[in-house]
């Protein structure tokens, strides 16, 4: 909280998440909300139902209960003595997607959001499937997701009924990787809450953030491609952290973007958000597969509007020795379409560190 909001109200801003805001999250909110409080904004971190210290059943990710009782929170906190009415969501990937996909319903006090290391198609474009094929990480993700599901709330939040609340927690809870390859088409298991499905719906101000070292690198561009609101999108070389403790290295100074566009759609402040370059990317170059980085060479680049007026086709072809040749062969053309997340060199989905999860050399996986 910032000092003093009973006097003067403040807008706010939530993350909401599974991933435990006592323990699980702790340290990184500790390096973002007192900033944004120091600035003016009440910061909301809520655990959704059935994890961390929030009662209820945990039932899926992004189930129609998850979104709505979201909806309800961004009323709630609406409705407080300290909030001015104003309140925008944040998230780094399970938060990135709830942001989008709370926004596409459009809660009333919802002004804005930035969503980070995000996606706009559950079924193309997450953890589980790609392209129509099963991803390893499927799994683990499910592994992940047990565990975090599984831990007691905290007795000194919740009282003497923590035991009853965690007893209940591990009767009630899904396996997640049952509910998920149960749906191994695109069906509307996976149609909701892709918020590609309307992007019609996507109609306030939006700043999508992702890394290339990330699993979720399309969504900047779709998002200032489709969306209908005042979108902006920002890819950088980083694994799936936020982008100002990330690697490798060049960061971004993300608070002073996030209070930027806070300023702009919860404080009306005129600071020229609107003018930023449709799209700001980093051009990596020279990087080698499984190599641990620190920093990356590279420079970045804006586009004014997306898609870019300056792309231009440039089709490649295999060659004898086994590079990319710009003259077609003289036999019949090989296409060569496995997207760069699958096969067995492809490294983690999203890397959290900039080591071993990257990339291996991938050559082997084209043959």
């Amino acid at each position: 909280m910032p000092d003093g909001p009973e006097q003067s109200p403040v807008p706010a801003i939530l993350e909401y998440l599974p991933y435990r805001k006592r323990d699980g999250t702790a340290q990184r909110d500790e390096s973002t909300y007192p900033i944004f409080a120091a600035n003016g904004y009440a910061g909301i971190r809520v655990d959704i139902a059935g994890t961390g210290e929030s009662d209820g059943d945990f039932d899926d990710e992004y189930s129609a209960r998850e979104l709505t009782d979201g909806v309800e929170v961004v009323a709630w906190i609406a409705q407080q003595a300290w909030c001015d009415g104003n309140v925008g969501m944040m998230g780094i990937s399970w938060g990135g997607f709830n942001s989008l996909q709370i926004a596409s319903m459009k809660p009333p006090a919802l002004r804005a959001v930035i969503a980070i290391g995000t996606t706009v198609d559950r079924y193309n474009d997450d953890i589980h499937y790609k392209n129509g094929c099963l991803l390893y990480s499927n799994a683990g993700w499910s592994a992940v997701m047990l565990c975090f599901a599984s831990k007691p709330p905290d007795p000194l939040l919740v009282g003497e009924s923590w035991r009853e609340m965690w007893l209940e927690r591990l009767q009630t809870q899904p396996f997640p990787l049952e509910t998920w390859l149960a749906h191994q088409h695109r069906d509307d298991y996976w149609r909701r809450g892709s918020v590609c499905e309307d992007y019609d719906a996507m109609n306030i101000p939006a700043l999508v953030i992702s890394g290339w070292a990330d699993g979720y690198i399309n969504a900047p561009p779709a998002a200032i491609e489709h969306f209908t609101g005042v979108t902006k999108a920002i890819n950088g070389p980083w694994i799936h952290k936020y982008p100002h403790l990330a690697f490798p290295h060049p960061r971004i100074d993300f608070h002073t973007e996030a209070l930027n566009w806070w300023d702009a759609w919860l404080k009306g402040v005129d600071n020229g958000v609107t003018s930023l370059p449709a799209y700001r990317a980093y051009i990596s170059q020279r990087v080698h597969p499984a190599v641990p980085r620190k920093s990356e060479n590279g420079r970045w680049v804006a586009e004014p509007i997306w898609p870019s007026a300056d792309i231009v086709l440039c089709p490649y072809y295999p060659s004898a020795n086994s590079e990319l040749d710009g003259v077609p062969p003289a036999n019949d053309a090989v296409t060569i379409c496995s997207p760069l997340d699958c096969g067995t060199a492809a490294g983690e989905f999203f890397p959290l560190k900039p080591d071993a999860e990257l990339s291996l050399d991938q050559a082997a996986d084209e043959c």
